[in-house]
């Protein structure tokens, strides 16, 4: 799934139109030093092949798409269709990760759409000197999620338990002690997030923590106390991976969720210039 584009401020939907072609160029993300042999085992939307467009020392990583499908219009109603969006997003996906696998790369906000490759020029140069700052940043790193959860307490995984309460009273009882082991719970987890936070922090060359993520859709169990993204040196991964393990090792009382890496969605954003 795609995360922050490198440009907040990148165009929106192309509008369709009888003086217009029927194709646009899409764009997937904007790297430097990648050559178009990089590319030449990932295919684009509808099978078409990735190719580079050069500016200014700067390559963007692009395909040919139908307006009947990127256009305005278009866009409007396939961004309500969630199967759509989902094959939209993998493909997205596997531009920016071919990319990202051979050169610094920051990726593009999702259905980043241009009428031709020379207005992607134009916007490669008026955006020349930050986008060459965030790739200077994210160069030779990956990122990875990490996400500390609360465990279930000793109540909630009895609270299917066929033993019911005798009273209303006793259910009330049963209740309050419930929520207070819940709060007892979540705040020891949060002492531990906040560890485990400043521990990897020293792992990595810069990090960010994103909101919470809703349990119905990341499918985890427990309170999710922290939910945060690393910028880690690919030469320093595997010191990485072993500290989260051995922090996951000293702090069974929760559950740590590692993932990566992958493209550095959350620190290729100009925002942070």
């Amino acid at each position: 799934m795609t995360g922050p584009t490198a440009l907040p401020d990148a165009p929106g939907p192309v509008g369709e139109s009888d003086d217009l072609p029927a194709t646009a160029t899409y764009m997937y993300a904007v790297s430097r030093g990648l050559r178009a042999a990089d590319l030449e085992e990932v295919r684009g939307f509808d099978d078409q092949p990735l190719r580079l467009v050069p500016h200014e020392g700067l390559v963007a990583v692009v395909s040919t798409v139908p307006l009947s499908s990127f256009g305005e219009d278009a866009l409007r109603r396939n961004l309500e269709d969630f199967d759509w969006l989902a094959r939209t997003a993998r493909l997205h996906d596997s531009g920016v990760q071919a990319a990202s696998v051979s050169a610094p790369t920051a990726p593009m906000r999702l259905a980043t759409v241009f009428h031709s490759d020379d207005a992607i020029r134009r916007r490669l140069g008026e955006w020349s000197t930050d986008l060459g700052r965030v790739l200077d940043r994210v160069a030779g790193c990956g990122e990875w999620s990490v996400k500390v959860l609360a465990r279930p307490s000793s109540d909630e995984r009895l609270a299917g338990s066929p033993d019911r309460p005798a009273s209303g009273a006793e259910y009330l009882r049963r209740k309050k002690a419930q929520n207070l082991q819940r709060l007892e719970v979540d705040a020891r987890a949060t002492e531990v997030a906040h560890l485990v936070h400043e521990q990897l922090k020293g792992g990595s060359r810069a990090s960010r923590q994103l909101p919470a993520q809703d349990p119905r859709l990341s499918g985890h169990q427990g309170a999710m106390v922290l939910n945060a993204a690393y910028l880690v040196p690919d030469d320093a991964a595997a010191d990485f991976a072993a500290l989260v393990a051995s922090l996951a090792e000293q702090h069974p009382e929760v559950s740590i969720d590692s993932r990566g890496p992958w493209p550095p969605y959350s620190f290729a954003t100009l925002e942070e210039q």
